[in-house]
């Protein structure tokens, strides 16, 4: 059978799954929303218990991180990720899932070249390039405060 380019493409268009974009837009925002929202209700509870605002953002930002890393590692947060797709990937949540999802994979290697070499395989790319972006940034700001 001899087929060009463009009769494949039809062909598999025509038997590919349509995407549910509607439906999974709407899953994504809900959950993204949700876990929006619970952030902001932790804030506000810990200001109630006598933290300052940004005391009160920190707390909340190690507990988002604590709560999805543990999620990750019970399985849950993968399957609600299945479910609700990129809602899941509200940055903090989901930086957290990149970290802790290669470290589960490879544990059976052992806890160095295992879990220790392989922690970081996702996350360590953004840590490295918002390290030096950062660095950069600090030092053009501190070139330009000596003008």
């Amino acid at each position: 059978m001899n087929i060009n380019r463009t009769t494949y493409a039809k062909f598999a268009e025509a038997r590919a799954p349509k995407s549910p974009c509607i439906k999974n837009c709407a899953r994504a925002f809900l959950v993204g929303g949700g876990i929006c929202c619970g952030a902001q209700g932790l804030t506000t509870l810990y200001q109630a218990w006598g933290l300052d605002r940004e005391d009160a953002g920190t707390v909340t930002a190690v507990t988002l991180v604590f709560l999805a890393a543990l999620l990750t590692g019970l399985g849950v947060f993968d399957r609600i990720a299945r479910w609700a797709g990129a809602g899941t990937l509200v940055p903090i949540t989901g930086f957290a899932n990149a970290v802790v999802s290669p470290a589960i994979d490879n544990k059976a290697e052992g806890w160095v070249l295992g879990v220790g070499a392989k922690i970081f395989t996702v996350a360590g790319p953004v840590l490295l390039y918002a390290t030096l972006s950062g660095t950069a940034y600090g030092v053009i700001y501190w070139v330009m405060s000596k003008l």
